[in-house]
């Protein structure tokens, strides 16, 4: 059974088309432990996705990496402050030595911007 502060099917990116999507028509913000990419979803609600390919580690690393990201963003409070946008986290290698703190740090910092630039 799922826990109330689980993610919902509807709140994650699961179609490629969508990744798609946002790489090519969205935009993007840079920070030193990944990427983010985001376009307009037309939804009610940010729809969330994780990318992380073979530079950045093994598949251990690369899941740890992604459990940590979707953690925090599940876990974020301002996460209901968002837009409707779908958002792609492409992972830089770099995440792989980062801190749960660093990468903790790092996620809510940039969200805190798109939160800016949506209002």
């Amino acid at each position: 059974m799922r826990g109330v502060e689980s993610l919902r099917p509807e709140e994650r990116l699961t179609r490629g088309g969508d990744y798609q999507r946002a790489y090519r028509q969205g935009r993007r913000r840079h920070g030193s432990l990944w990427v983010l990419h985001w376009t307009s979803n037309g939804l009610e609600h940010p729809r969330l996705g994780i990318t992380v390919s073979r530079k950045v580690g093994g598949a251990v690393v690369r899941v740890r990496t992604k459990r940590r990201i979707r953690e925090i963003y599940r876990r974020w409070s301002e996460r209901g402050q968002l837009p409707p946008i779908d958002l792609v986290v492409h992972v830089k290698p770099a995440a792989a030595a980062a801190s749960f703190a660093e990468t903790e740090k790092e996620l809510q910092k940039q969200l805190r911007g798109l939160i800016r630039e949506a209002s």
